[in-house]
């Protein structure tokens, strides 16, 4: 994935150049608090776009960005996730201009962030956070797309698995640490990863649980642990009906019903 991430990122290279996205960059909207608008009193929920995966294949191919947005905002989401990889997950870069077209929410662009290109690339196109993952990047690189991402209004959520890319995380003083309930080797899912994890997360720091969030129950669990917000995007993506999936979700709780909403 990562490997298919850098050919993709080399072909747009070919097609637009870090001067043009400095100029689009000049034009920019005010960027939209990624972290404040997931950080609040109740637990938030980062509802994400995608049209297919590694482990599931094709799950909403004909999905149309604008549409499905929309309703993750009127169903009480706090933040949205944009998948923009193309290779695995059918994503692209003007993704994240529909969602901001169509959406008030502040926008996270998911891909795999190897190079300070792809930061510009998320600002110009409409993002106001990115994902660095920490498993694939070392700490020299994390910390200097940490650092560039900051001098571009980019909130960053930095995914963790383990305690020593955990290590890495705080080395870089990340805001948001992501906790990933996969295993990127083996696909596996095990929220209790987030649990696990958590309580070697300082306090001050903002937490997501990402992967695997499928039922209210596991809702309620995170939030009474302490978790900040859920990041979402299967079980919406894949349902009939996002609007049904997305109020069943939220079931854990009239107090965090009414907040989001």
């Amino acid at each position: 994935m990562v490997s298919a991430a850098r050919q993709e990122l080399q072909r747009r290279q070919t097609e637009l150049s870090m001067e043009q996205l400095e100029e689009r960059l000049r034009h920019r909207d005010a960027p939209r608090p990624f972290r404040e608008a997931i950080t609040r009193p109740e637990l938030s929920v980062i509802a994400e776009f995608k049209r297919k995966s590694p482990s599931a294949g094709d799950i909403a191919p004909e999905a149309v960005v604008g549409d499905r947005v929309a309703v993750y905002e009127d169903e009480g989401a706090a933040a949205l996730s944009i998948l923009t990889h193309e290779t695995h997950f059918g994503g692209r870069l003007s993704d994240l201009r529909e969602a901001r077209a169509a959406s008030g929410l502040p926008i996270l662009r998911k891909d795999f962030i190897v190079d300070r290109f792809q930061l510009y690339e998320a600002a110009a196109f409409g993002a106001d956070a990115v994902l660095l993952i920490a498993a694939w990047l070392d700490p020299e690189d994390l910390s200097a797309l940490h650092r560039e991402a900051a001098a571009l209004d980019l909130d960053c959520i930095v995914e963790v698995r383990t305690e020593r890319e955990l290590d890495h995380a705080l080395q870089v003083d990340a805001n948001i640490i992501g906790i990933n309930n996969r295993d990127l080797e083996t696909l596996e899912i095990d929220v209790n990863k987030t649990f696990d994890l958590l309580t070697q997360v300082p306090t001050g720091k903002t937490v997501v649980s990402e992967s695997g969030i499928e039922d209210p129950s596991q809702i309620s669990r995170l939030r009474e642990a302490g978790v900040d917000a859920v990041l979402i995007g299967h079980s919406l993506m894949h349902a009939e009906d996002p609007r049904e999936q997305m109020r069943l979700l939220l079931q854990e709780g009239e107090s965090t019903r009414e907040h989001l909403v």
